[in-house]
């Protein structure tokens, strides 16, 4: 298992994010933390033997890992949410393209 340590935002986003910013990151986080519990990648070894401290641990790991990989730039897919919260803010359909 490879954690990645959280690096300085990049300079472009220097400001502190906004509340459509924050929410945006906070459910691309909870996505990707579910995309590795799906994929099993925290999934506790059966020789250690931790029971439910253990599986409770893991999920954790998951969301302080999913954290970090949005702190330093994610998938994309809060640009995304933050654009669609950002047009819908402004009263156009998300689709309208303008």
């Amino acid at each position: 298992m490879t954690v990645i340590p959280p690096t300085p935002t990049p300079a472009h986003r220097a400001a502190p994010p906004d509340a459509l910013r924050r929410s945006a990151e906070a459910l691309e986080s909870a996505f990707l933390a579910e995309m590795l519990k799906a994929a099993g990648v925290f999934k506790p070894s059966e020789t250690m033997g931790g029971g439910e401290g253990e599986e409770q641990f893991t999920s954790f790991l998951a969301d302080a890992q999913a954290q970090a990989m949005v702190a330093r730039g994610g998938i994309g897919l809060a640009d995304s949410i933050e654009q669609a919260l950002r047009v819908r803010a402004q009263g156009r359909p998300a689709g309208s393209g303008q």
